[in-house]
């Protein structure tokens, strides 16, 4: 795996698949590394040339001290497009690697051909939720908020039935570097992107989770309603909605990316 230079910080980044087909290129959530896809690989590579990374903060990239944004999440993107010199990637980011997606569509439509936005928000009305969390993680580390975290990303009945799933999952998260899961919450705590989506020109995709409460339909239907020509499919899952339900969230994105 290729560590590439952004500005500075040594970001993780995998490149696997077919030599030749379409890149699609795969974002995080926030508390997850690379490895969260890995349920969607082995269909993935069968069409696409697939890149993965780390997030700043996260995994095996470095971790810069904050505050961090949105326009350098892209930033770092376009980093690892240009020395991979890649010039045009589909894109489907979960979460945070929506939110990055969107920052994309807008200001580097040119980089990018399909966009699939899944389990994402483009606005957080009331920053209170993740100021608390931000209290939380300071004064107790990430365990301290991981069995709450854990219970949004996936639905009771999914964590009773894979508990060994779940305890991959919440791994990953306690894994996550302090100072950076904590910078990745500054960031979200004044996300506002309202304004970019009318400016997103790609065809897009919006997949919800019908048991998503930390990004429910209602902001997954303001994205829709918002970027031109969107299209919107849910799937019956809580926040991590490709660990929870594999094959119907593959299948989407397959469908998508490769109708003409």
């Amino acid at each position: 795996m290729p560590m590439i230079d952004a500005d500075g910080c040594l970001l993780n980044v995998s490149v696997e698949g077919r030599d030749g087909g379409p890149t699609l290129m795969l974002s995080n959530s926030l508390g997850c590394t690379l490895q969260m896809w890995e349920p969607q690989m082995k269909a993935l590579t069968q069409v696409f040339r697939v890149i993965r990374y780390d997030r700043r903060g996260h995994g095996r990239s470095n971790v810069p001290p904050g505050p961090y944004t949105m326009e350098r999440f892209g930033r770092d993107v376009l980093a690892i497009l240009d020395d991979l010199n890649i010039e045009k990637v589909h894109w489907c980011g979960l979460s945070m690697g929506g939110m990055v997606g969107q920052w994309l569509g807008a200001n580097a439509p040119e980089r990018l051909g399909k966009l699939i936005l899944a389990n994402t928000a483009c606005y957080y009305a009331e920053p209170t939720r993740w100021l608390e969390r931000i209290d939380a993680v300071k004064k107790g580390g990430i365990a301290a908020v991981a069995d709450a975290v854990i219970a949004g990303w996936l639905t009771q009945d999914f964590r009773e039935r894979e508990p060994v799933i779940t305890a991959k999952m919440k791994s990953m998260l306690l894994a996550s570097p302090v100072e950076g899961y904590l910078a990745c919450c500054e960031a979200l705590s004044t996300l506002d992107q309202r304004e970019l989506l009318p400016k997103i020109k790609s065809p897009t995709l919006v997949i919800a989770g019908r048991h998503d409460m930390a990004t429910p339909i209602s902001a997954a239907e303001l994205i829709r309603s918002n970027i031109p020509g969107a299209s919107m499919t849910i799937i019956d899952a809580a926040h991590i909605s490709n660990v929870e339900q594999p094959h119907a969230f593959t299948d989407a994105v397959v469908g998508f990316l490769t109708q003409r």
